[in-house]
C-alpha cells in the first residue's frame, strides 16, 4: 500500500462489479488477465469488488422475482462472504491495491473483515447517510462517485468526512451506462478540483469500452484516479476487456507524456533556446562608442541576426546596468564577453525585504498595487546609505505617501517650490534638518515643511512616517547636490504587493 500523500496518484481503479458471473473461478480468471495487462504500464492499479449482502439488501418478497432487473442481477451473480474473501485474495496475490463499494452497513463490516485498502462510495449511496456514518466509523481512505448528485449533495458529504478527518477522493461520474461522448461532461473535473482543493479529484467512467479519447481530456483537467468496469468474455455495454483496457492505458500513458512536468517550470532544452535566440533581437552599436562608456538606450540600437555570444534584447533590464570593457565600432554587435555587467536585482530585492520588515514589525498594511519607489540618490548599491522607500497612496488635489527609512539611511537636502507637506511620524523617530534646524520627530509628532524651504531626514533605528502634502509633482524636487537631479538612474520604480508583507524573504 502506497503512503498516504500518493495513494490516489495515477491511480487506475479496474471495476468487476458482476462481472465475475457468480462464478469465483471466472472472477480470479479477469483478475488474472488485467494484471497481465497493468504489469506493462508504470501506474499504481486498484481492482475493486462490490459487496452487498443480499439477505438484507433485496426484500424478502421480491428475492425471487425475475422480472426486476438488477434483483435478478444480483440473485444470478450472488456469491457468499466467504466466495467474496477468496476473490479479494486473489486480487493481493496479483499485487493489486485492493478496493470495494460497500452497499449496505454488513458490508462495510466484510470490508474491514477482509483487509481492504480502500473503501469506495457508490454514485447511488451518495447520500445514504444511515451508510455514510458507518462508513465514516471506518479508518480505511475513501474514494467517493458523484454522478447524480447536486453540488450542494457533494458539499455536503465531502464536509461530512472532513470534518471527521478521513482521507478523501472524489471522482466525477456520469451514470448512464453506457455514457455517450456528448455526455461525458469532463469540465466537470476541473469544477470539483477549484471546489474542493483538499482532495484529490479522479474520474469514474461509464463510456463505451472503445472509447480511448476521454481519458487523455480528463487527465489533461487534473483528473489523478480513474475508473472502469472490467471482464472477460460476454460484457456489458461499458465493461472493457483486456484488450480494451490495454489501449485505455495506452491512452492515457500518451496524455501523461504529452502533460509532461508538473508542479515545477520545465528546464529550457538547448533546442528550444537555440531556436528562439535565432529569433531574438540582438544588441549593436548606433555609433562609435569608447571604453568604461555606461551604455545608454541612445548607445544602440535591436535587430536580428544575433551573433553567438551577443547581448540580446531580452537581456536589457532596468536593474541592469552595462559598462563597455573595449571600444566598439558603430554597427558591431556587443558581446557579452566585452561588456561589465551589474545586476541590482538582488539589491533591490534584498533591500524590500528589509523595508517590509519595518512595515510588518509597526504593524502597518500597505493597498495591494500602489506605486512604490526606492529612491536611491547615488544608485542602489549606495540605497541603504543615502535614499529612502516611497510609497504612493494617494495624489490627487492632496496627497499621502508613506516613507520608510532604513537604519542608518538619509535622504539628501532639497526643496519643493509647488507643494508643502506635513511629515507624521507613524513608528521610529527621524532627525530632520529643517533650514539651519536639526529636530529629532518622534511617533506620534508632526512637523510641516513649507514650499521653499530646504530639508533633509535620515534615521538611526529606522522609521516610518506618513507625509502628507498638496498635489505631489514630479518635477518638483530641487537637490542641493544638482548631480542628483542629472541622475536619470535615481529611482527604481514597483508595484507594490500586498503579499509582500508575509513573504519570507531570501
Amino acid at each position: 500500500m502506497t503512503d498516504k500523500t500518493s495513494m490516489y496518484q495515477k491511480l487506475f481503479v479496474l471495476e468487476m462489479a458482476n462481472n465475475h458471473q457468480g462464478d469465483i473461478a471466472h472472477g480470479k480468471q479477469v483478475i488474472q488477465q488485467m494484471k497481465q495487462v497493468c504489469d506493462d504500464f508504470p501506474f499504481q492499479f486498484a481492482f475493486k469488488l462490490q459487496y452487498r449482502n443480499l439477505k438484507t439488501f433485496i426484500h424478502p418478497d421480491y428475492r425471487d422475482r425475475q422480472d426486476i432487473k438488477y434483483v435478478k442481477r444480483f440473485r444470478d451473480t450472488e456469491l457468499d462472504e466467504t466466495q467474496l474473501l477468496e476473490l479479494k485474495q486473489a486480487i493481493d496475490d496479483a499485487g493489486f491495491i485492493s478496493m470495494c463499494t460497500p452497499f449496505d452497513e454488513d458490508s462495510v463490516d466484510w470490508i474491514e473483515q477482509h483487509g481492504f485498502d480502500i473503501l469506495k462510495i457508490a454514485s447511488c449511496s451518495l447520500t445514504d447517510w444511515p451508510l455514510l456514518e458507518r462508513v465514516a466509523q471506518s479508518s480505511l481512505p475513501l474514494v467517493m462517485s458523484t454522478a447524480g448528485a447536486t453540488m450542494e449533495e457533494v458539499e455536503n458529504v465531502v464536509q461530512f468526512f472532513l470534518h471527521r478527518h478521513k482521507q478523501l477522493a472524489v471522482m466525477h461520474c456520469v451514470g448512464e451506462y453506457p455514457t455517450p461522448r456528448q455526455n461525458l461532461q469532463l469540465g466537470q473535473i476541473a469544477l470539483l478540483k477549484q471546489r474542493f482543493p483538499e482532495v484529490t479529484v479522479g474520474y469514474s467512467t461509464h463510456e463505451d469500452p472503445n472509447e480511448t479519447e476521454a481519458v487523455k481530456m480528463a487527465v489533461a483537467m487534473g483528473a489523478q484516479l480513474f475508473e472502469k468496469h472490467v471482464g472477460v468474455g460476454e460484457l456489458n455495454a461499458y465493461s472493457a476487456n483486456p484488450e480494451q483496457v490495454r489501449q485505455w492505458l495506452l491512452s492515457a500513458q500518451e496524455a501523461y507524456a504529452m502533460l509532461g512536468l508538473e508542479g515545477e517550470r520545465v528546464a529550457v532544452t538547448e533546442t528550444e533556446l537555440t531556436t528562439l535566440n535565432s529569433l531574438r533581437r540582438a544588441v549593436f552599436a548606433k555609433h562609435d562608442l569608447v571604453a568604461g562608456k555606461a551604455l545608454q538606450t541612445e548607445d544602440f540600437y535591436l535587430a536580428i541576426p544575433s551573433q553567438p555570444g551577443q547581448l540580446l534584447a531580452n537581456d536589457l533590464s532596468k536593474y541592469k546596468q552595462f559598462e563597455l570593457k573595449t571600444a566598439v565600432k558603430a554597427n558591431e554587435p556587443l558581446l557579452l564577453e566585452k561588456l561589465e555587467i551589474t545586476d541590482t536585482r538582488d539589491m533591490v530585492s534584498a533591500s524590500l525585504s528589509k523595508v517590509c520588515a519595518l512595515l510588518r514589525g509597526a504593524g502597518i498594511a500597505i493597498a495591494d498595487g500602489v506605486n512604490c519607489q526606492l529612491s536611491h540618490h547615488y544608485g542602489i548599491e549606495k540605497f541603504e546609505e543615502t535614499g529612502a522607500t516611497i510609497i504612493d497612496v494617494v495624489n490627487r488635489e492632496y496627497c499621502k505617501k508613506i516613507l520608510v527609512l532604513l537604519p542608518g539611511q538619509n535622504h539628501p537636502v532639497h526643496a519643493h517650490h509647488k507643494k508643502e507637506e506635513t511629515f507624521n511620524v507613524l513608528a521610529g523617530e527621524i532627525q530632520l534638518q529643517l533650514g539651519d534646524e536639526l529636530k529629532t520627530i518622534k511617533a506620534g509628532e508632526m512637523v510641516t515643511v513649507e514650499r521653499g524651504v530646504k530639508h533633509a531626514f535620515s534615521s538611526e533605528t529606522g522609521a516610518i512616517f506618513e507625509e502628507l502634502s498638496t498635489t505631489h509633482f514630479t518635477d518638483d524636487s530641487y537637490y542641493d547636490d544638482k548631480t542628483i537631479n542629472q541622475n536619470s538612474r535615481r529611482k527604481t520604480n514597483l508595484i507594490f504587493r500586498a503579499d509582500w508583507l508575509t513573504t519570507e524573504w531570501a
